[in-house]
């Protein structure tokens, strides 16, 4: 991969003085292989990842590319070409960070597909809001078991699952496009689906057959902004379970994808950060190998 360096010095609450590694032409694929044991999943030189760029805002300064005030109609920037740097790596006091600039919405892909895993990471918020989210609450999220092409989503997203993370939802369920899942949950109104308690009945979420594609968590355990959060997606064959600074707030079954109106069952995919209007930060992204949830997870979820 050839890799542009540049210094930067920021006077701000987030950060006095760092260094920040951008995106040039990534490498056709990626030597990272899982284990049992942790491993971090980002380097300097994003060897494991892709990047795809959607529709820039109009009001984005950028010349050369083509823009709209609904960011979901037009032409994307594409794949591996990043001319804002929505992703970059930071360093403050010597540790290597992920910053989101948020300024696009984009995602960040793993290169290779994975399954039967745990992911952390430590994600906290900045300060900057972009539009068309520039009056709305901050928002981002981790996709798994991404499949298919790049932009199916809005242009810029892959389909898959999501563990949402948002202002006063951080751990929400979301499908997109042909994935499905079933999840615990009841209907509060109109289109609010919440999990609520041990009671309520499966409900499948995924586009198509007015299927909700939206979870809400039944109760907040996020971090006031500005904070780390340890945000942990874990996935067990067709399961999968999110879990916010140790809490398990959702529990994912029975996921699959429609293909041709057939629906297949979903154990592994790719994995994709956002970028969705807001900057935000992740370190220590990291993930191992698993063959079970683990025991204090699953005694919380009472799997």
């Amino acid at each position: 991969m050839n890799l542009t360096c540049t210094m930067k010095k920021i006077i701000g609450p987030l950060f006095i003085g760092f260094t920040a590694f951008c995106f040039g032409q990534q490498a056709s694929q990626s030597s990272f292989e899982i284990s049992d044991e942790w491993q971090n999943l980002l380097d300097k030189e994003f060897s494991n990842w892709e990047t795809f760029v959607g529709v820039p805002h109009t009001s984005v300064e950028l010349k050369d590319y083509s823009k709209s005030e609904d960011v979901h109609k037009g032409t994307p920037i594409g794949l591996n070409n990043d001319p804002k740097n929505v992703f970059s790596i930071v360093e403050e006091n010597g540790e290597m960070m992920l910053k989101v600039s948020g300024e696009i919405y984009a995602g960040l892909t793993t290169i290779q597909e994975f399954g039967d895993y745990h992911l952390k990471v430590l994600f906290k918020w900045g300060e900057k809001k972009w539009e068309p989210r520039l009056n709305k609450k901050r928002d981002n999220g981790i996709l798994y078991h991404c499949h298919g092409d790049h932009g199916a989503f809005w242009n810029v997203w892959m389909s898959g699952l999501e563990c949402q993370i948002q202002e006063g939802d951080t751990g929400d369920f979301v499908t997109l496009v042909n994935a499905r899942a079933d999840v615990v949950s009841t209907k509060i109104k109109n289109n609010l689906y919440k999990v609520t308690g041990e009671k309520d009945k499966t409900i499948t979420y995924g586009a198509g057959n007015g299927n909700p594609g939206y979870c809400h968590i039944n109760s907040l355990n996020e971090n006031p902004n500005g904070e780390w959060n340890m945000v942990e997606v874990i996935c067990v064959d067709n399961q999968s379970i999110h879990v916010v600074n140790g809490k398990v707030v959702m529990i994912v079954k029975n996921a699959r994808k429609v293909i041709n109106g057939e629906e297949i069952t979903l154990t592994k995919g790719k994995i994709q950060l956002q970028s969705e209007g807001a900057e935000a930060y992740y370190k220590d992204i990291q993930i191992k190998s698993i063959k079970m949830f683990p025991k204090e997870y699953k005694r919380q979820a009472k799997l």
